[in-house]
């Protein structure tokens, strides 16, 4: 079945930005010149999604506001001929239909999933992480990590995972599947069967090095798994939870995308995001080089 929705959990404090997440929701946070929320609807979009469901919370009316028409800057840019200026204001509201659904507490990403259940309905669809920001692999014909992935799941028939193998010592930082490598010659030993997932285990407790990346392929009986999930110490329920009950009854899997994998949750990971970003579009890939040869001369002189 076609993937036509995705939802996107925005309703976090966004603590490691202090203090300008003060008021700037973290989701708007720019990556050269468009906020990584954009970023990852553009990747969804890609994918064929045509509806986008953000979770916020009411504090972050800024997220709603990107989204709507801005009539009068609008009307300012077309009356002066600003042309490129009105497409790139026009473009986030013309990517999918973008639709909010409020969560008044913060009770875990289970619980921010679980809140788009009537807007998702009976029909399988993909959760992004927003602070997950994903640049496609090289090469002129390959599709982004959603995309990917949606292939798969088309494949095997069921849920998809994104994972990146990451360093051992960093493994208790990170969600971790345990699983069976599946043999299927299109995605060159990168697809594994999930058996298992470990949140945040310690080095020598930790089933691989296969870490989960924000992107989740995943059927609609996850909702009703997730209402049955009890709240964990912190209260919240938490989505690893719900997928180790999905696997007892549905097929999941684990995919290791093409493409690299940017922490937009951290200042230094949103900064090199902005960097690789600049370096792959053609019209900033010159200025990122000299601002990278400026630093560098600077390096050298200090040295």
């Amino acid at each position: 079945m076609k993937i036509r929705k995705a939802v996107i959990p925005a309703a976090g404090l966004g603590t490691r930005f202090l203090p300008v997440t003060m008021s700037v929701p973290k989701e708007l946070l720019p990556i050269i010149d468009r906020p990584q929320l954009q970023y990852v609807i553009a990747e969804a979009v890609e994918a064929g999604v045509e509806e986008v469901i953000i979770v916020t919370s009411p504090e972050k009316e800024s997220i709603t506001d990107y989204f709507r028409p801005h009539l009068e800057l609008e009307q300012r840019l077309a009356d002066n001929g600003e042309q490129a200026l009105l497409d790139r204001v026009t473009e986030a509201g013309n990517m999918a239909r973008v639709s909010f659904v409020v969560q008044h507490e913060a009770l875990g990403l289970g619980h921010a999933v679980l809140m788009a259940k009537d807007a998702v309905g009976d029909e399988p669809f993909v959760v992004i992480l927003p602070d997950d920001i994903i640049s496609q692999a090289p090469g002129a014909h390959t599709p982004g990590a959603i995309a990917q992935m949606v292939q798969v799941s088309e494949r095997v028939g069921g849920g998809v995972i994104a994972v990146e193998e990451s360093p051992w010592e960093v493994i208790h930082n990170y969600g971790v599947v345990a699983g069976t490598p599946v043999s299927d010659p299109a995605s060159h030993g990168r697809i594994v069967k999930i058996e298992g997932l470990v949140e945040k285990p310690a080095r020598e407790q930790a089933p691989s090095n296969l870490t989960i990346v924000g992107r989740y392929i995943l059927p609609p009986e996850i909702f009703g798994l997730l209402e049955r999930t009890e709240p964990g110490a912190k209260g919240e329920i938490q989505l690893t939870d719900g997928l180790l009950a999905l696997i007892q009854d549905h097929d999941l899997f684990a995919y290791r995308f093409d493409g690299k994998r940017f922490d937009g949750g951290t200042p230094m990971g949103l900064l090199r995001a902005s960097l690789a970003f600049a370096l792959d579009r053609d019209d900033t890939r010159e200025d990122a080089l000299a601002i990278l040869r400026e630093f560098q001369d600077s390096t050298s002189e200090t040295a």
